[in-house]
């Protein structure tokens, strides 16, 4: 099985790589759809997505004696790690979202982002020009809350794709390693993610890097306080760039020094999973629309009318 392939594989991709790579406006295009596109679903599913979220927190009566364990390097001690929360209330509704007008796909892949789902359908096909008609969607969810609601995300070796340089079929893809590069200091970023797949029908699955960033509000967790607990604010949506865009053409790396800069893992961690942040300032520096904020509706106030 592991061999079965390679070889159409290989021509396969060499093709679908320069195709991308001379005309980046497709997976710029099919970013900008899929980051509208999951905005859009995100809002019209919005009280289903705060509702489930917030039950955890009228949960709490059930878990209080096991709390989530403390992340971070020196936890405060006035929250709770909601990152399983955010998982389930937000990220098991995404393949729901997209069954009505997608073909959608769990294709097994041995590491990679939160959710990750092979879609396909004919908006694809306009996209890319007639090339392909799908795309691998990789949705990573990162949760936070107002005491690490920082304007960047924290993304792992395995979230973030490269170049794909695949010069020989039995050789096998391997991505360029990445520079983080901060204001004090750099490191290397080890990318493991290919910029597009060709399954075993030799259909081209160009990779769509979305991260989805809800972010709680806190109330005191004195449990004798009427409002405590950790309901949704909001939730943001970034559009990180394809590794044919960071890497080659256009190169947002170079462009924009800083757009991955160094994470917060210590000295001890295997420097092949050392993770870089993503920053959004630098996103939005890109194209507008690579980030942007989902609040909850505003409320219409009744009318008053005056009497004469």
């Amino acid at each position: 099985m592991f061999n079965r392939y390679r070889a159409e594989q290989f021509q396969r991709y060499t093709q679908a790589k320069d195709f991308f790579t001379r005309d980046p406006t497709v997976l710029i295009d099919l970013e900008q759809f899929f980051a509208a596109k999951i905005k859009e679903l995100i809002e019209a599913d919005w009280s289903a997505v705060c509702a489930d979220y917030n039950e955890a927190s009228y949960l709490y009566p059930f878990w209080q004696n096991y709390p989530p364990d403390d992340r971070g390097r020196a936890p405060v001690g006035d929250q709770y790690p909601w990152i399983e929360v955010g998982e389930h209330a937000l990220g098991a509704k995404i393949r729901g979202w997209f069954a009505s007008d997608f073909t959608v796909r769990d294709v097994g892949l041995p590491s990679g982002p939160d959710e990750r789902f092979v879609l396909t359908s004919p908006q694809i096909d306009t996209l890319t020009k007639g090339f392909t008609r799908s795309a691998w969607l990789f949705v990573d969810i990162k949760s936070a809350g107002p005491r690490d609601d920082f304007d960047h995300a924290v993304m792992s070796h395995n979230q973030i794709s490269g170049d794909g340089i695949w010069l020989d079929a039995q050789a096998g893809l391997k991505n360029t390693v990445l520079l983080a590069t901060g204001s004090r200091t750099s490191h290397k970023f080890h990318c493991i993610v290919a910029p597009l797949y060709i399954l075993s029908d030799l259909s081209v699955a160009p990779v769509v890097h979305i991260v989805l960033k809800p972010v709680y509000t806190m109330a005191p967790l004195d449990p004798s306080a009427g409002t405590a607990g950790q309901p949704l604010g909001r939730i943001t949506v970034a559009s990180i760039p394809n590794g044919i865009l960071l890497v080659i053409n256009p190169g947002y790396l170079t462009q924009h020094p800083g757009l991955l800069f160094p994470g917060k893992d210590d000295k001890g961690k295997n420097p092949l999973k050392v993770r870089a942040r993503v920053s959004f300032p630098l996103l939005r520096q890109i194209a507008a629309w690579r980030v942007c904020d989902i609040y909850a509706p505003a409320v219409p106030q009744p009318t008053i009318s005056s009497s004469h």
